[in-house]
């Protein structure tokens, strides 16, 4: 490489601190492991041969991809480069997921985010199995081994389809539901958000008549939507826009937590990369 950019065996062995002969004997040692000529020598410079302007060609592509093969290593070590695995709720698909996708992959543009919509009780298993390496999800569900942070803390609110009585107040007291058909996620998929709810509904005098118990929030609007029930949902689910229904605030609403999840064992350094983001 370097008599190749010097072209002169003089000004390589200086480069290279040493002295001609042992440049000498190298570049012949070389060539006699190639089988090729690699250079013609002349009394004041040197020639590469076709074989040699190839070899220091391919050559200089191989040190690049060396040193960027060392610079890739590094990234992946400090978790600026590699794979991250995340899984959320339809919930925080509308809450927290965007953005983090969006800072995180600003931030860290060579590391591929994986984002995976999970049904709630099967986060935790795939967090712990390494399936994924994070989740946002509710609380509430087994996480042993796991730890856990707030990342979500919002308000329920009303979904009703657009035709119900009630659609058009500006507001709503649980008490005004009171015989309402429910929709609510299953106690499995979601067993903090289902109390919540049943709970609040006992503050104004009622147990819910649940009609339809669902796996997915996305299920719970769709529902709605065909006026065969009314939810509570989270704020966030405001943002699904479904054309047939409308959320109204509930007054005095209780609060609902979102959290992300992710086990201590987890050695990923782009998963340190992302808590400490989130």
């Amino acid at each position: 490489m370097t008599l190749a950019e010097t072209r002169h065996f003089g000004r390589a062995a200086a480069r290279l601190n040493l002295t001609q002969p042992p440049l000498s004997r190298q570049l012949a040692a070389l060539e006699a492991s190639l089988g090729v000529t690699l250079i013609e020598r002349s009394p004041r410079n040197v020639t590469l041969t076709a074989a040699g302007e190839r070899f220091y060609s391919d050559a200089r592509a191989i040190l690049a991809a060396l040193d960027q093969a060392a610079k890739n290593a590094q990234a992946a070590a400090s978790g600026e480069a590699g794979k991250l695995g995340i899984g959320f709720t339809m919930c925080a698909a509308y809450s927290v997921v965007p953005r983090y996708a969006r800072a995180f992959g600003d931030a860290y543009p060579e590391v591929a985010l994986n984002l995976r919509e999970v049904v709630s009780n099967d986060l935790a298993a795939q967090v712990l199995a390494g399936h994924i390496d994070a989740a946002i999800m509710f609380p509430g569900l087994p996480d042993k081994g796991l730890e856990a942070r707030t990342v979500v803390t919002e308000p329920l609110c009303v979904a009703l389809s657009r035709a119900h009585p009630r659609a058009r107040a500006r507001q709503l007291k649980i008490a005004q539901l009171a015989g309402e058909p429910f929709v609510m996620a299953s106690s499995e998929v979601a067993p903090t958000l289902r109390v919540t709810i049943v709970e609040h509904c006992r503050t104004g005098g009622f147990e819910p008549d649940i009609r339809f118990e669902v796996q997915l929030q996305q299920t719970v609007l769709s529902l709605v939507d065909e006026g065969v029930g009314i939810a509570l949902v989270p704020a966030s689910m405001r943002k699904a826009q479904l054309a047939g229904v409308v959320f109204r605030p509930l007054v005095d609403a209780p609060m609902t937590e979102q959290v992300l999840v992710w086990s201590p064992s987890n050695r990923n350094p782009c998963l340190a990369r992302f808590l400490a983001l989130a």
